[in-house]
């Protein structure tokens, strides 16, 4: 009997931790005596035992609403748990708030909401409304119109437009605007020292395009950090465009020399089949002279006078080759 009693204390007792446990979860006491401390009146069911129903922590409510309220910042409990089960960031949107009143700055509660579901960082767009920020570009490179490259760096302070938040362009898009016109601004200059002594040029040049038109910023100045020379593109192209002509040249020359090749081979071939004819009619001779003695149309004086003619011509054939020859050995 003593066992089954202590077993059932024991029981009891478990019992007893475990709803304790479930009524602190349920009702937190601790965060309601602090709200009710820190001047905010919050009811212990209906508010807190109702977050936690709602599925809403209750100390990401609470905090904020006491943040707030020491800082005199009217909030509404319904619209900070509306803004948490919207996926956003309430002690954000009431740090900004306060940023904002503090900096004399209009900045709505619902608007700051829209900010922070927009997927931007309110706290951080009041501060640097308050606090511009610097944003330097990338080395860009531009060419002048005399071909020489210029890498420019430039330092671009802005300041983030509240009303312009939502829906506008990032610092992606202000760093690539400003890039284009330190682009814009070299390549339309006669030569490169003209940027190099008054690079303050490209900063008036790009600053007066309103580059900030459509972003989330407002462009206060743009300022040439860095100007260095680069490659003389001018000249690699010229001779880069030197070279492709020299190689169009050679393969024009090449195109020609085989043409005349080819007409010499075929003027070559023309005369071997000359010679080759004359060779054939030389040998159908004899045979000519036969065919004239057996028909009677030649006769033996006739055939000497032929042979004298013959020997009288390749004698002074003989002696004219005898003599280019000597002529030639002479020079």
């Amino acid at each position: 009997m003593e066992n089954l009693l202590n077993l059932g204390s024991v029981m009891l007792i478990i019992l007893v931790v475990v709803g304790l446990m479930m009524l602190l979860y349920f009702v937190p006491v601790r965060l309601w005596i602090t709200a009710i401390f820190s001047g905010v009146r919050l009811k212990l069911f209906r508010d807190l035992v109702g977050m936690r129903l709602r599925r809403v922590p209750p100390d990401r409510i609470v905090k904020p609403l006491i943040t707030a309220h020491k800082a005199g910042i009217p909030a509404e409990t319904p619209k900070l748990e509306a803004h948490y089960l919207a996926g956003g960031n309430v002690q954000q949107v009431v740090n900004a708030l306060i940023s904002a009143d503090k900096a004399d700055i209009d900045l709505p509660f619902e608007r700051a909401t829209a900010i922070d579901l927009a997927g931007r960082d309110v706290f951080e767009a009041v501060q640097v409304s308050v606090n511009p920020k610097v944003i330097e570009t990338p080395p860009i490179s531009a060419i002048a119109k005399d071909g020489i490259q210029l890498r420019a760096v430039a330092r671009v302070t802005v300041r983030a437009n509240i009303e312009r938040l939502v829906g506008g362009a990032g610092e992606e898009t202000i760093i690539a605007r400003v890039g284009e016109g330190i682009v814009s601004t070299i390549g339309s200059s006669e030569t490169h020292a003209d940027v190099l002594e008054n690079p303050d040029i490209i900063s008036k040049t790009v600053l007066a395009k309103g580059l900030d038109s459509g972003t989330a910023f407002e462009i206060l100045s743009i300022d040439i950090a860095d100007v260095d020379v680069g490659e003389n593109i001018g000249a690699k192209l010229q001779t880069d465009q030197a070279e492709a002509d020299l190689q169009v040249a050679r393969a024009k020359a090449e195109e020609r020399r085989a043409a005349a090749v080819a007409r010499e081979q075929e003027m070559v071939a023309k005369v071997q089949e000359q010679r080759a004819r004359v060779v054939e009619a030389e040998a159908r001779v004899p045979t000519a002279i036969a065919d004239a003695f057996r028909n009677g149309q030649l006769g033996v004086m006739d055939y000497y006078n032929i042979r004298n003619i013959q020997a009288d011509t390749q004698m002074r054939n003989t002696i004219g080759g005898g003599s280019e020859e000597r002529s030639s050995a002479d020079l």
